[in-house]
């Protein structure tokens, strides 16, 4: 037993010797590491105080610039108010000077037709309702300024060709505040047709009819203003680009101008109910519905009466639409005229009127 331990001690001495001289040698053998530093360059050669007081001066001037531009945007965003509120009331004042020659103007068409009894106003059309009454007629003027030119329309009774209702009931279906007949008729296997030459949503009802013994046309075009008159051939009518419009007989004033008015229509009948309708030179059109208790002729007003009346009221353009128990006046949802038959008579053609 003890020699095999004498062995084991021997075997760990052999095989760790030669690492434990190794490590004798190096210890002798190496000389002790030195590193040399010179801290001296690394330390600034001059203290911070310096430059911190230099950085202190610019950020005293960057904050004074900040405060200037600060003082800057103000002082431009006061001016660019003052500016801007100085712009609006030149901006205002111009359109109160652009609207003076129609306000004078509208006021001086309408003093001559006195104080409306009725008023209608919205953003796309205004009505004033006015009591005409010269002594030997009564009747009413109907004064139209159409602010969107789609606020008045034409419509066929029923919606069909041959087709016929009342203004009232045409008002009503369409849902328009006011609404006036239209062009004359022909009636032909029970049915109402309207005469000649009739456009509808730009499109001609029943083809174009030119003109002949005294019939014409009237209607507005596709910017709202009124046309009418006498054409020979359909170019002549395009050219106008209708939008909508009927035919009757006579023109009572063309371009302001009193218009010939045949003899068969100054006695064919001599007084009647009346429906014509004309326009100012500001494009305002007028309407005068009279009131008439038959068509036998004694009672209404005559063309020339209408004629003079128009062009005394300063119309530039006026025709005579379909009359006699034919002439509806529809305001607000009633009848302001008083029909000559009792009751409102069904004609295939109505001018509507919406708020």
């Amino acid at each position: 037993m003890i020699v095999e331990k004498k062995k084991i001690n021997r075997f760990f001495l052999l095989a760790t010797g030669p690492f434990l001289g190794m490590f004798i040698f190096m210890m002798f053998s190496f000389k002790t590491i030195h590193v040399e530093v010179q801290p001296a360059s690394y330390v600034p050669a001059k203290t911070l105080a310096a430059q911190s007081e230099q950085l202190k001066q610019n950020l005293d001037k960057a904050e004074q610039t900040v405060q200037a531009t600060i003082s800057s945007i103000r002082r431009t965003s006061a001016l660019y108010k003052q500016t801007t509120a100085a712009m609006n009331a030149i901006v205002k004042t111009a359109q109160t000077q652009a609207e003076r020659p129609e306000t004078i103007y509208n006021r001086r068409i309408s003093a001559k037709l006195g104080v409306p009894f009725e008023r209608v106003e919205s953003s796309r059309i205004r009505i004033e309702l006015y009591h005409v009454n010269p002594g030997v007629y009564q009747g009413y003027a109907m004064k139209v300024k159409l602010k969107d030119q789609n606020a008045m329309q034409m419509t066929l009774g029923r919606d069909k060709v041959g087709g016929a209702e009342t203004t009232l009931q045409a008002v009503n279906r369409y849902g328009a505040v006011a609404g006036i007949n239209a062009g004359g008729f022909a009636d032909s296997g029970g049915k109402r047709y309207p005469l000649s030459t009739t456009v509808l949503n730009g499109k001609y009802v029943n083809g174009f009819e030119p003109s002949f013994k005294d019939l014409f046309f009237v209607g507005l075009n596709d910017a709202g203003k009124l046309i009418g008159g006498k054409f020979s051939n359909q170019a002549e009518l395009d050219r106008l680009k209708p939008k909508f419009g009927a035919t009757f007989v006579p023109v009572l004033l063309k371009n302001g101008q009193p218009m010939p008015i045949p003899d068969k229509w100054k006695t064919s009948p001599n007084r009647a109910p009346r429906t014509v309708i004309g326009n100012y030179k500001d494009d305002q059109l007028l309407i005068i519905v009279v009131d008439g208790y038959n068509e036998s002729g004694g009672s209404g007003a005559t063309l020339q009466e209408l004629q003079s009346k128009m062009y005394g009221l300063g119309i530039v353009d006026a025709y005579n639409l379909d009359g006699g128990g034919s002439s509806s006046l529809i305001v607000n949802g009633r009848v302001v005229n008083h029909p000559s038959d009792g009751n409102l008579r069904p004609v295939p053609t109505h001018f509507l009127f919406f708020k």
